[in-house]
Parts: structure tokens; C-alpha cells; sequence
């Protein structure tokens, strides 16, 4: 998505300038049709970077929600507050957990002594301080020993985040 948005703030740039260009040195019958020119040029070339761009986000065959590029894959169960579950293969070049899942905008949180610690996934927000409540981090099924910012992605292992009442 980041990619996607990326190319089009390019191709705005660049209709601007191909816009401005136009303009300079011409009388308004060419002005206009010369900008026209440039604006459908550009339209032209974001459609065709939208149509050859892949798509970050598909559901595979075991109903997982798919997600991101990359050379590493693995797999992220979502427990939400109200018991709800989701869950996402996760395919990333990056090196930790916590790094892959802020890049896709799953998860966000803040800078603590201990590393990040995690207060929304998947759009729900948990606050220690209002509900009693927290995002517990899960290793194939065994409570984390290290913080989701500092876990080196494993080549198809599981990772959950459960939202869980202190």
C-alpha cells in the first residue's frame, strides 16, 4: 500500500511539472491541450503501475488473511477483545516480528524501558490505564519470552497477539 501511494505522489509530482511546462511559451489552445496531453499521459502510467503493482493483500486457501512481500513468511493469530479472531500469513524481508507487523499497519505502540510495548493490532486499542487490559505476545503457543520488537522472524512459525484482561 505504502508502494502504491509512493508511485502516486510521484505521478502527481510529475503531472505538476508536465502541467507547468505546458504552459510556459504556448497560447491557451495549445496550453490546454498540451496539459491535457500530460494529465492523460500520467493517468495512463498510474494505471498501468496500479495494474502491474502486486497485491499485498490476499486470502489464501486455509482462509488466512495474506499480507506483504518479502522472503520470510509466517503466521499471526489476532485475538480481540471481544473474542473474535483473525488471522494473516505475514510474507516480509524484515528481520524482527514487531518490524514486519508496524510496516503492514497492524500493529502500533509505544517506546518503553523494556521495547515497544503494544497498544492497538488490528485496529483495536487496548489501554492498561482505562480497561485493565494488554496485547500478550505468543511463540507458537508459549508466552514470549522476548518483546514483539526484539523476536527474529522464524521461517513459518506462529506468532499470536491476545488481547488479555490483567
Amino acid at each position: 500500500m505504502k508502494r502504491i501511494r509512493s508511485i502516486l505522489s510521484l505521478c502527481l509530482v510529475l503531472t505538476v511539472l508536465l502541467a507547468a511546462a505546458a504552459l510556459s511559451g504556448c497560447d491557451k489552445q495549445e496550453k490546454t491541450q498540451q496539459t491535457d496531453a500530460a494529465v492523460q499521459t500520467t493517468v495512463s502510467a498510474v494505471q498501468t503501475t496500479a495494474e502491474a503493482a502486486p497485491a499485498t493483500t490476499t486470502a489464501a486457501p486455509d482462509g488466512r488473511t495474506e499480507l506483504g512481500e518479502g522472503a520470510h513468511t509466517f503466521y499471526l493469530d489476532v485475538t480481540k477483545s471481544d473474542g473474535t479472531t483473525s488471522s494473516f500469513v505475514i510474507h516480509s524481508d524484515d528481520q524482527y516480528v514487531g518490524e514486519a507487523l508496524t510496516g503492514l499497519e497492524l500493529i502500533d505502540g509505544e517506546l518503553a524501558g523494556y521495547g515497544m510495548y503494544v497498544t492497538t493490532v488490528d485496529g483495536e486499542t487496548l489501554d492498561w490505564d482505562t480497561d485493565g487490559m494488554y496485547w500478550a505476545f505468543y511463540v507458537d503457543g508459549a508466552y514470549a519470552s522476548t518483546g514483539v520488537d526484539t523476536t527474529p522472524i522464524t521461517e513459518g512459525a506462529t506468532y499470536a497477539l491476545t488481547a488479555t484482561k490483567g
